[in-house]
């Protein structure tokens, strides 16, 4: 039992202290040894086994990811078939996912397909270990991928990936070799490690890993094989970086480093390995850095949702408080990555409001990222849309719906940890376990319907009568703010206190680090009870936070709200007018969106009628954030107006916003060019923007198309620019075309000039034509994309 438990908790990265001198001080429980019961993960991780995780695989042989191991193995002819080198890691994290599957739901077919890929992986693997199969196809049909250099690791401070690979193929081997017992692809990891180590540490090789996470496998390689030349590599890999980008955080020693920056999945993937190496090595250097960098994201860069990453560009962190809903990227991996780190620094620290920046991911921002029949999925993970954004079946860079895989068998694991003699509760969730805590087993039945209900019943069972410690952590949302920082705070304050009792009568606690400590003699039979009341809150946001100013979002327990199109037809989400004032009340829905608690509440709805702006009074209905976008694109927000200057009353129509849009480059984002919204600036991300990346140089073109033959004479044009870290620039040169009666596109007689300002409209105006269609023509710039924000037409 003792040698199952210490596998088992290498799948987290964290191992026993049996092996190791030195390590986390706080132990998790294996998420093997807590069974999900409840309504609302257990259907989540049976679905992720029987549909998400056969979905993966069937795509990855659709879209040629198994093929390039085929080809790089000798078994079939081709080229490297996909469009990314990391392509290889979505077979490894599926592998990974489904190994976890498997000691939930045994199930010998999969078992079996997950032996043929790693039969194909392992042909695909050179004699010395190396296994990049864009590299090794190249050998043959003389076509490098353009992202990797003419030597083996010497582009992956870049683009090249080689080292992303290599830390997903650990991580799969070793959670393959804890499922199965096999070691078939832990002998492959364990061959391709031992020849970085040879490279890097002993040849000396200087390039650092451009997207991390070989820092995170190394050390489940090191857990599971107690080789320490693989602690040893994977500290090296951090300590090497410095004099690079800060788009993948190598812009000074780690450290050094004390704010988010760059890319935030690679971001949260070093702190995680960072985490680790600590933990094992007692670097306190790593320590103080990631407190800091801790700090400087919740006090600046996350959303209420738990979302990171708001510049879509460079997939990553933006300046201090700039958190747009409408452009907001929060990438759905780097939502899983804040939660590995968040749980990480628990373990080191001991202190609830990781798990309160946790669970406020968990709940919203990262199973937003998968549909709730666990079929489709998304990438990024905005808080506003006017229906651009729709669920994907797959995506050509698909990280999200693999990661996906591998993290939702994994979440039983999060329930509970122990230390000096303590068991910490750290998520409700009906389950069963068996915890190993000092010499003896402690069984827990944990009974609740959480998150829609704070009834949570503690059936504790020891296997013998005892002196221990209960710690329930007591959530954030409790007191004043959703979650630590100061970015949200809540508009009122709660009515309720929460309760725990032992046995029928109120407990004797202490609250320690955000933990309500029960220290007694625990016996067979003990129940602990726990109320914590779910209140409708309104939050606010910190003033500094510019998109959500004279707005509120609800949240009720842990689940963030949103307002969706198909419960509030009878006008658009801008056009609300919230008040925390209103009662607002809470309703389960057994039949909507695989059961989900509603809010509903009075509201009104503005509308610009004759000149004037009227109110009329609406009951309107919110669901659960992580649910939008399963009935269809349409309009959603998180943030709605709770004062008047916030709302974007319904106007009435225009020529072009009842023209018919069209243009060269087919997208939902087609309808920002007429939805009468104004942009504050060319890269404001609270509207919608409609773009040509990533083409380049070339002449492109948007196309009004009219209800009946219109006279016009001049139009409007706001370009879209997203700066430095994007891929669109104002246009090199534009001019207006309008049909005749022909049917063929002529130049308009402009009476002024065509300019291409940012941060305002520009401008022309010329002879005026009759005619049923207005096409812009745009010349691209010779290195970047463009696009636009807004198009009027006089």
């Amino acid at each position: 039992m003792k040698k199952i438990v210490y596998l088992t908790l290498i799948m987290f990265g964290i191992g026993g202290t049996a092996l190791f001198a030195q390590d986390y001080p706080i132990r998790p429980v294996p998420f093997t040894a807590v069974k999900v019961t409840d309504r609302f993960w257990a259907p989540r991780i049976l679905s992720n086994y029987k549909v998400t995780i056969p979905i993966a695989l069937e795509q990855c042989y659709k879209t040629g990811r198994v093929d390039n191991f085929l080809i790089a193995g000798g078994l079939k002819k081709g080229v490297f078939k996909t469009e990314y080198p990391f392509d290889d890691t979505d077979i490894y994290k599926i592998i990974e996912g489904a190994s976890y599957s498997l000691q939930t739901f045994p199930d010998p077919k999969l078992e079996a397909q997950l032996d043929t890929l790693i039969y194909y992986i392992g042909k695909a693997q050179e004699p010395d270990g190396y296994l990049y199969t864009a590299r090794t196809i190249a050998k043959d049909s003389g076509k490098l991928h353009p992202w990797a250099g003419e030597k083996r690791w010497e582009k992956d401070p870049d683009l090249s990936h080689e080292l992303y690979n290599c830390g997903h193929l650990y991580e799969a081997a070793v959670a393959h070799y804890l499922a199965t017992g096999k070691r078939s692809l832990l002998d492959i990891a364990i061959k391709n490690a031992n020849l970085v180590y040879h490279d890097f540490v002993e040849g000396g090789l200087p390039y650092y890993p451009g997207h991390q996470i070989i820092e995170m496998g190394l050390v489940k390689m090191y857990r599971a094989t107690n080789d320490k030349r693989y602690l040893d590599l994977a500290k090296y890999f951090l300590d090497i970086r410095k004099g690079g980008k800060e788009y993948c955080q190598a812009q000074a020693p780690v450290t050094a480093q004390t704010r988010a920056v760059g890319h935030a999945v690679r971001a949260t993937y070093m702190y995680s390995g960072m985490a680790d190496v600590a933990a094992l090595t007692g670097d306190k250097g790593y320590i103080k850095a990631m407190d800091a960098i801790w700090h400087d994201i919740v006090d600046h860069k996350i959303y209420i949702t738990g979302g990171i990453g708001a510049e879509a560009g460079h997939e990553g962190f933006g300046p201090d408080y700039h958190l747009p809903n409408m452009s907001a990227y929060n990438e759905t991996c780097a939502s899983i990555g804040n939660i590995y780190w968040n749980y990480r620094l628990f373990l080191l620290h001991g202190e609830a409001k990781y798990y309160d920046v946790l669970e406020q991911i968990l709940y919203n921002g990262m199973i937003s990222g998968v549909a709730v029949k666990g079929n489709r999925f998304f990438y990024p993970n905005p808080l506003e849309s006017m229906g651009q954004h729709e669920r994907s079946e797959w995506f050509g860079c698909a990280c999200c719906p693999s990661n996906v895989c591998r993290f939702i068998p994994s979440v039983p694991g999060y329930v509970y940890a122990t230390g000096n003699n303590r068991i910490y509760v750290n998520l409700f969730i009906q389950s069963k376990a068996g915890i190993d805590l000092a010499d003896q087993q402690i069984g827990i039945e944990q009974q609740t319907n959480y998150p829609w209900d704070g009834n949570i019943l503690f059936k504790v069972d020891p296997a013998r009568s005892g002196d221990f410690e209960m710690a329930i952590r007591i959530p954030a949302w409790l007191d004043d703010a959703p979650m630590p920082g100061g970015l949200y705070s809540f508009a009122t304050p709660g009515t309720k206190k929460y309760t725990i009792t032992v046995n029928g009568t109120q407990a004797d606690y202490k609250v320690e680090n955000g933990y309500a400590i029960i220290h007694r003699n625990w016996k067979k039979g003990d129940a602990l009870q726990v109320n914590l009341p779910m209140e409708v809150r309104y939050v606010k946001a910190n003033d500094k936070v510019k998109a959500d100013i004279n707005k509120a979002a609800l949240q009720r327990g842990p689940v963030v709200y949103c307002f969706e199109w198909p419960d509030n037809r009878e006008a658009s989400v801008r056009h609300l007018l919230l008040s925390e004032q209103n009662p607002a009340t809470a309703a389960y829905e057994p039949n909507l969106l695989n059961g989900v608690e509603v809010i509903r509440t009075p509201a009104i709805t503005q509308v610009v009628t004759g000149g004037k702006v009227i109110d009329a009074k609406a009951t309107v209905t919110a669901i659960p954030y992580y649910a939008w976008a399963n009935r269809g694109p349409g309009d959603m927000a998180v943030w709605v107006a709770d004062k008047p200057g916030a709302v974007t009353p319904l106007r009435p129509p225009t020529l072009a916003s009842e023209s018919k849009v069209s243009g060269s480059h087919k997208t939902k984002t087609l309808i920002a060019l007429n939805d009468q919204l104004e942009p504050a600036n060319s890269h404001d991300g609270s509207i919608p923007y409609y773009h040509w990346w990533p083409m380049k140089d070339t002449t492109q073109w948007v196309q009004y198309d009219f209800e009946k033959p219109a006279r016009v004479s001049g139009a409007q044009v706001y370009w879209y620019d997203d700066g430095p870290w994007g891929g669109c620039r104002v246009p090199a040169a534009w001019q207006v075309l309008y049909k005749d009666a022909a049917g063929k596109w002529q130049a308009v007689k402009n009476e002024s000039a065509y300019t291409t300002q940012k941060d305002t409209f520009n401008t022309v105006h010329f002879d005026a034509v009759q005619t049923t269609a207005l096409r812009l023509q745009v010349q691209l710039p010779a290195e970047h994309a463009a696009g636009i924000m807004e198009w009027k037409v006089e």
